[in-house]
């Protein structure tokens, strides 16, 4: 019986050692990380941040603190997968900080706790003593490469996403809003998932505790802004709807977007709707091991260029995904990251015409050894994205 699809403590250690041998190697006493998706990777551990700082110490001699205000202690203590659980007694952080035994030149995210809800404290370096050197690009080059665990938690993502969508797909008819709708759907697909794997779930999430599904407002003509936000917006013939749909699971997302009509469409948007889909299907195509990210983007902005659509392109082709909705490195031609299995990404190159709607669809991809696995599994064609009217 299954009993746990959570990241092991083990796998927590590991990626600490590998983080703290990289430092030994560039002569760094020891890791301060304060950004809560940092701490949630190494640590295991999420919370909401607020101006009580917390981060996760990471000494020479391989212990890992973390260090919480009193508010949090139990919750840490419960939590974590760490050697020890240090606390202050509230605002600023001052005192665990400067007994933490760093000195010399100490590796971190940032210079002291960010100025969250108004924290204004003393920086890293003002606190040990210690010269302070950023890390983030060790970091963020662990986070890229998923280990088959996380890859299990995406696709956990994606399962339950699928079913969100399905439900809102479902809901969506001519009269109803967009709230409605989104939240039946948003509803529906989280009570399944819990019926599902209820006793060995958990979000890990700072802004979702289960499945959803949704239109952030890009409805009929507000289909043309890629990023809007939701209105409660009322459905109508005729109408071009991007959707979205994801799901937190032990902090892990994926990302499924589609582009779908009430109604059957006009032949133009027929026409814009299949160069999307075009454009999606070369990016795929391009994605291989060993290929520069910006290689992906610049084929499709070549698609753009031969087809004449440079007046409908508003962003690039997409971005890694993991425990952040947005991670690096990204499929942009202004990223020459070599892609390298077990990356994650989502693909999503769109199309933005104000006159007619937007057309994107996204889906998150895996790298293999030998190019893709396409993670999401939502219908793409047209005739199953048509609404009745």
């Amino acid at each position: 019986m299954l009993t746990s699809i959570a990241i092991s403590p083990a796998e927590h250690a590991a990626r600490c050692e590998a983080l703290l041998a990289e430092a030994q190697t560039a002569g760094l006493s020891g890791v301060v990380l304060f950004d809560p998706y940092y701490v949630l990777y190494y640590a295991g551990f999420a919370f909401v941040p607020t101006e009580r700082p917390m981060a996760l110490v990471l000494g020479s001699d391989g212990r890992r603190t973390l260090v919480v205000p009193r508010l949090e202690l139990e919750h840490a203590e419960a939590k974590s997968t760490l050697d020890r659980v240090e606390h202050y007694l509230e605002y600023p952080l001052a005192h665990a900080m400067a007994s933490s035994g760093l000195t010399g030149t100490v590796g971190a995210d940032q210079d002291g706790y960010p100025w969250i809800l108004g924290y204004r404290g003393p920086t890293l370096s003002e606190l040990s003593g210690a010269t302070v050197v950023r890390v983030v690009d060790q970091i963020e080059r662990q986070l890229a490469i998923k280990s088959e665990a996380e890859v299990a938690l995406i696709r956990e993502s994606v399962r339950w996403g699928n079913l969100a969508h399905r439900l809102l797909q479902r809901y969506t008819r001519v009269g109803a809003t967009e709230t409605e709708v989104s939240q039946r759907a948003t509803d529906e697909a989280t009570f399944a998932m819990l019926d599902a794997i209820g006793e060995i779930y958990s979000a890990q999430s700072f802004v979702s505790s289960g499945a959803h599904a949704g239109y952030r407002g890009q409805i009929g003509r507000n289909a043309a802004i890629p990023h809007a936000l939701a209105g409660n917006l009322v459905f109508q013939a005729g109408d071009v709807l991007v959707t979205g749909a994801s799901a937190p699971v032990w902090g892990y997302l994926s990302e499924l977007e589609r582009t779908m009509f009430v109604g059957d469409p006009a032949r133009e948007q027929e026409r814009m709707f299949e160069h999307m889909v075009a454009l999606q299907d070369l990016a795929f195509d391009t994605i291989r091991p060993g290929v520069p990210c910006s290689d992906v983007d610049t084929a499709v902005r070549a698609y753009f260029e031969e087809h004449e659509l440079w007046p409908n392109w508003r962003h690039h082709t997409g971005h890694a995904i993991g425990l952040r909705y947005h991670e690096g490195p990204f499929l942009d031609s202004g990223d020459d990251t070599e892609i390298r299995p077990g990356m994650v990404f989502t693909v999503e190159p769109g199309l933005y015409a104000p006159e007619l709607g937007g057309f994107r669809h996204s889906d998150t991809v895996l790298v293999t050894e030998d190019g893709i696995e396409i993670l999401t599994y939502y219908p793409r064609d047209l005739a199953s994205l048509v609404i009745p009217a």
